[in-house]
């Protein structure tokens, strides 16, 4: 559906670099990253705002690289929603449709579909101005809808929205976007909201983009130190890999490597089974010592001190408490090794 291939861009300061992606057709894919990383950029060179230096941007086979924006047949809801301050709900959303010189019969039918689908009856005769965050981002989206568009792409489409509503609107986003089998390419910072949208992560820093899969792909096996602590692996440690052995300090962990020698080494919070008794089996057990617990609101994080400090997610209803006696396990299937670069 959607090739990106080898696309470079010089905006001021900032560079786009040699940027290859795919999106499959029908395909939900969330871009993360740090901020300054290239992620609204890179939305706006696929919109057409702003042309690359070199490279390819191709939709169901055709090269809209050297389009303007109006014929790549694209829709795009920036960070702002860009709603017209002067016309009603209903007229925002026509815009496009009158623009193409939709016949007025059919305007108002696709209008009376969008507005049914997005649950905005209620507001269709408003102003923009007497909107909330959620339904301005409702209307932005019937907005690039209406003109069914072979590609939609949401510039950080929940940043303005407060914890819960957010939430909402990203099941609201999954839900509309199978309704019209669309292909969306969304921008957000958060995983959370990532993971309740997408098919498919792709992970961009300092202008590249530097890893792709399913959040659990990216998650369990990041490709590079930046990567392990972008997505809060938490337990990030210098290493000395040796065969079937890793060593962090004097705590010897077995674990198969394919790198010799100075790694990084990065185990996720969740995947460390701790108890008070001493009946956990397999490789990599430990005996340690609470340092610190910390209930949060899905989990409690622990900090157990292994002869190396580490930090532990266990589920809500398990308490540790400081000083306490316990045993961990570290699963060698669960422990990512890095190469030192």
């Amino acid at each position: 559906m959607i090739e990106i291939k080898n696309l470079n861009g010089t905006l001021g300061e900032f560079q786009l670099h040699d940027v290859n992606l795919s999106v499959r057709k029908g395909e939900y894919l969330a871009i993360l990253g740090p901020t300054g990383a290239g992620k609204t950029v890179l939305v706006e060179y696929v919109a057409g705002i702003f042309k690359p230096d070199k490279g390819s941007i191709m939709v169901d086979g055709e090269d809209i690289t050297s389009l303007y924006p109006e014929e790549r047949n694209i829709g795009y809801v920036p960070q702002d929603y860009a709603l017209f301050p002067n016309l009603t709900v209903e007229k925002n959303i026509a815009y496009g449709l009158e623009a193409r010189r939709m016949p007025s019969e059919q305007v108002n039918a696709v209008v009376s579909e969008m507005i049914s689908q997005l649950k905005i009856e209620y507001i269709r005769h408003r102003m923009p101005l007497n909107l909330s965050g959620g339904e301005k981002q409702r209307v932005a989206l019937g907005r690039a809808l209406a003109t069914k568009p072979r590609l939609l792409l949401l510039d950080e489409p929940l940043s303005a929205l407060d914890e819960n509503l957010r939430t909402e609107m990203a099941r609201e986003l999954r839900r509309l976007q199978r309704d019209v089998n669309g292909t969306f390419i969304h921008v957000c910072h958060n995983f959370e909201e990532a993971s309740d949208v997408a098919d498919r992560i792709a992970i961009m820093n300092e202008g590249s983009i530097v890893q792709t899969g399913t959040l659990k792909q990216v998650m369990e096996a990041p490709k590079n130190e930046f990567l392990a602590r972008f997505v809060k692996s938490q337990n990030i440690f210098s290493g000395i890999a040796h065969g079937s052995g890793l060593k962090i300090g004097e705590t010897a962990l077995v674990k198969k490597s394919t790198f010799e020698g100075d790694v990084i080494v990065a185990i996720r919070p969740e995947s460390i089974k701790i108890s008070r008794e001493n009946s956990q089996k397999g490789e990599n057990l430990f005996s340690g010592t609470v340092e610190n617990s910390l209930l949060k609101p899905y989990f409690s994080e622990v900090v157990v001190d292994i002869g190396i400090p580490l930090i532990i997610y266990t589920m809500k209803g398990k308490t540790f408490n400081r000083g306490d006696k316990v045993n961990v396990r570290i699963p060698p299937e669960k422990i990512v090794v890095i190469e030192k670069l």
